[in-house]
């Protein structure tokens, strides 16, 4: 059952893990203060609140990355397409002043996320019965995604709360190997989302987070040689405040997964990463196959975001059974923000 609010009588973030989810992340009653406890005010609670929602499709055929960015001075909306077995690529980038024509809402599994910039926009909307999220994408370059991720049943979600800083709080929500079904219009294309195989994955992201934050993030959807589904979800440098947000899922079930260690050569973007966890159950190579990078220094906001997109070679054990990935497409990321 869903934890009904984040935020309690108090003014005070609940912790921990939430194996129902949250129904709403209630910002505006978090007693937000400064280093020395003076409490800020209506316009500084909004204005600091960060949100974002990232939607990820992954298959031997196609790699897609969605994402909308709600940073309140400003707001961002990127989109990219890779085609593995020809290398056609194609990326999209948009930045609207003061989030203008941006909204999230706050409800990650009942609310609505859009961005509009002229005629480019993107849309992500999540029902909570039946518990799925549509993606409508429509682009002026032509490019059209409509797709239904599905997180019925008995799909076990990871949401949780961790401290953020001082003063704040980072809340973050995670789906991997999610059934979908829809379809992509690329150039001369059109693919069915379901006859290709694909799967998707999702993030959902809100809080008062650190105002210098950084990540290392790894991220998998694919089928196994068997038929399951196989997802994780891995990352270092900002949920580690007693808890993590590394799991993998096989099927429907999720598993927790201690510390992950991330390495990799930031100057050298085509060197392969290795992840491997505290616990023994993530022992991977990452090999990237391309990046989708986004440098801007803005004084007040800053990124310096490199997104890659590759195969993952090496072994998963989960309770007791050795997985092997030969190869299957999936996502790392290098990410510094300023906010």
């Amino acid at each position: 059952m869903a934890k009904e609010v984040l935020i309690n009588k108090d003014g005070q973030a609940s912790f921990g893990i939430f194996p129902g989810g949250v129904h709403d992340i209630n910002y505006m009653d978090f007693d937000l203060r400064n280093a020395m406890d003076k409490r800020k005010g209506t316009l500084a609670k909004r204005l600091k609140f960060n949100q974002f929602q990232f939607i990820g499709f992954t298959c031997k055929q196609l790699i897609v990355g969605i994402a909308i960015v709600d940073l309140k001075i400003a707001s961002n909306c990127f989109v990219y397409i890779y085609d593995p077995e020809t290398n056609d690529y194609e990326e999209h980038n948009f930045i609207n002043p003061f989030a203008f024509n941006t909204h999230i809402d706050t409800q990650p599994n009942s609310g609505k996320a859009f961005f509009q910039k002229g005629k480019n926009k993107v849309s992500i909307k999540a029902t909570a019965t039946p518990r799925l999220r549509s993606v409508s994408v429509e682009l002026a370059s032509g490019l059209k995604i409509n797709a239904v991720l599905d997180e019925s049943g008995d799909f076990e979600p990871l949401a949780l709360c961790v401290r953020a800083g001082y003063e704040g709080f980072h809340f973050t929500q995670k789906s991997t190997a999610l059934i979908c079904n829809g379809t992509i219009e690329w150039g001369d294309k059109k693919l069915v989302l379901e006859e290709i195989g694909a799967l998707a994955s999702v993030d959902w992201t809100a809080g008062y987070m650190r105002r210098e934050t950084f990540w290392n993030w790894g991220s998998l959807s694919c089928k196994l040689p068997d038929g399951r589904r196989l997802g994780f979800n891995l990352a270092a440098g900002v949920v580690e405040t007693g808890f993590t947000e590394n799991a993998v899922w096989i099927d429907d079930k999720m598993h927790k997964v201690d510390m992950v260690d991330f390495k990799f050569d930031r100057y050298h973007h085509n060197h392969a990463w290795a992840l491997r966890s505290n616990d023994g159950a993530i022992n991977l190579y990452f090999e990237p196959a391309g990046q989708r990078k986004d440098k801007t220094n803005a004084m007040i906001v800053a990124t310096n975001f490199t997104q890659h997109f590759g195969r993952y070679y090496g072994e998963i054990f989960i309770k007791g059974e050795r997985i092997h990935l030969d190869g299957e497409w999936g996502f790392t990321e290098d990410h510094y923000a300023k906010w």
